[in-house]
């Protein structure tokens, strides 16, 4: 395939390692085979879990990874547009409709947020992390702008009033123009971002939780006033390249509760229940601004390759699996 393709005809399909619905923090099996996610999760593990220490959750054999659906126990993530023009900004909104086919007005704060989206370039670059502002009749909307021609993910973390629990819808918005695949970036224990350097501790080892903690430096010094962002001190995201499955998880503790720091060290812990690359982003707040450190990380046989992308599905098509 030449480098640079049309979109709509070319193929990438990147993801995650760990997939599951946003806050929770879940982990999904090998891509294409039966999904069953398992994590750090109870009430520590996700957006509107608070911090405390977590348990451990394992959805039934057959459940779908969060965010490879558009629609999950009736709810549907609508946008108005699935194009956009890459470099510009737009406002973008779109809707959830529940069950009665109308948009979704109530919703559970999670992370001080009703809505969380999320955004990533089929080849897991051009990583977003935003938060849409309703006006009105269920309507959101946010500024955004998709940088490069592309397939990209878009992600919501939500909780409806009335809902069981906590849900991940994924749709994908098309930027067209020629493609160039941006290659996932090899393992590095350090990410530098803005002047800071973040290093990255502990590994994924399939089938097991294990301990990742992410440790924040500015000119060869700790930082040690990390400051609260959307109630934590670090949000991570992670993405199987593959499928784009996604988990969302945060630390143990919070701030304010006498125990956790505000830095230099952010610990997760997580279950990667297949080998595979993952691509980590952790946002974190320092300074008044928040910024994002990105990792890739490798479960398993780290000398694997990874697998060739996926066709991407071409405009007005969505090859991911619907539930209603």
């Amino acid at each position: 395939m030449n480098s640079a393709t049309k979109v709509g005809v070319y193929a990438l399909g990147l993801a995650v390692a760990f997939g599951g619905a946003a806050g929770i923090g879940k982990a999904v099996g090998p891509v294409g085979g039966t999904a069953e996610m398992a994590s750090h999760e109870g009430d520590g593990g996700g957006h509107g879990g608070g911090h405390g220490g977590g348990g451990s959750t394992t959805p039934s054999a057959g459940s779908v990874p969060g965010g490879l659906q558009v629609s999950e126990d009736g709810y549907t993530l609508t946008p108005r547009e699935t194009t956009l023009t890459p470099g510009e900004k737009t406002d973008f909104r779109f809707t959830i409709n529940g069950p009665d086919g109308r948009p979704v007005t109530g919703f559970k704060p999670l992370h001080g947020k009703r809505l969380h989206l999320i955004v990533a370039r089929r080849d897991l670059s051009g990583f977003q992390h935003l938060h849409p502002t309703e006006i009105g009749g269920g309507v959101w909307t946010v500024p955004i702008e998709l940088p490069k021609p592309g397939v990209y993910r878009f992600f919501t973390d939500i909780q409806p009033d009335g809902a069981t629990r906590q849900l991940t819808l994924g749709t994908d918005v098309f930027a067209p123009g020629d493609l160039r695949r941006t290659p996932l970036p090899k393992p590095e224990q350090v990410a530098k971002v803005d002047g800071y350097e973040v290093g990255l501790t502990g590994g994924l080892t399939p089938g097991k939780s294990t301990e990742l903690t992410l440790t924040v430096s500015k000119d060869g010094k700790p930082v040690t006033d990390l400051e609260p962002y959307l109630e934590a001190y670090g949000h991570l995201v992670a993405l199987r390249q593959g499928d784009l499955a996604y988990l969302h998880v945060h630390p143990d503790g919070e701030p304010g509760d006498g125990e956790t720091k505000p830095g230099p060290g952010v610990t997760f812990f997580a279950e990667a229940p297949s080998a595979g690359a993952y691509r980590l982003y952790l946002d974190f707040k320092h300074d008044g601004k928040v910024r994002t450190a990105e990792f890739t990380v490798h479960a398993g046989d780290a000398g694997t390759p990874a697998e060739e992308p996926a066709p991407e599905p071409e405009p007005g098509h969505d090859d991911q699996p619907h539930t209603h």
